[in-house]
């Protein structure tokens, strides 16, 4: 069978080569890539991020990503956003007093997590809904974290003639969203590249959907 083609967005930051491993080893051939033909083209776009969130969204703004994403979505494309990658689909980011308006595909701010101890950095279990896809036959497993923010909030009401968001959750000091399967657009806080057997498996579920 051939191999489902994922593009890793290269926009100058994030986990890229950890990445691009992790969705090889779940079944992809991947392309680390801006061109924007390739990432078009492609069977699912993986969009990374480290660091803040203002930096990723310049990044991403320089080789036009919301652009992309937003065409591929329109499409039907499948998407896929790691951590800070995660982060900026929502329509903002409140990070060290600065705002940064973000990609704005979900309503919803990303803040500061109340915690006693950050960055929240670990390894943590998740609740995942039994619908859920991305979680199939991992429910039970823990996942690796980095980060200090988080969407803290759900903003999309149910409608009874749409397919509702299966969104997962976490907790450090407060729930924060982990994790988002709405329709083509996925995303996950954690880093599954990091989370060893259970984010191998977790990207081989995203692969599969392909």
């Amino acid at each position: 069978m051939t191999r489902p083609s994922v593009a890793l967005l290269d926009y100058g930051l994030g986990n890229v080569h950890s990445a691009a491993k992790a969705l090889e080893a779940a079944g992809a051939d991947v392309s680390l890539t801006a061109d924007r033909s390739t990432v078009m083209e492609a069977d699912g776009l993986v969009v990374p991020g480290v660091g803040s969130i203002a930096a990723c969204m310049a990044g991403i703004q320089a080789i036009r990503g919301g652009e992309l994403i937003g065409r591929r979505l329109a499409g039907g494309r499948p998407v896929l956003g790691i951590c800070v990658g995660m982060q900026v689909l929502f329509s903002a980011g409140e990070e060290g007093g600065v705002h940064t308006e973000a990609l704005d595909e979900w309503p919803g701010t990303v803040r500061r997590l109340e915690a006693d101890v950050l960055p929240h950095m670990g390894w943590a279990q998740v609740e995942a809904p039994e619908e859920s896809v991305l979680f199939d036959g991992i429910r039970d497993e823990r996942f690796y974290f980095v980060h200090s923010y988080a969407a803290t909030e759900w903003g999309i009401d149910p409608h009874p003639r749409i397919r509702q968001p299966r969104v997962t959750w976490a907790t450090h000091g407060e729930r924060f969203i982990a994790a988002v399967e709405n329709g083509p657009l996925t995303a996950t806080q954690f880093h599954p590249e990091k989370s060893a057997e259970a984010g191998i498996r977790l990207l081989q579920n995203w692969v599969r959907s392909l």
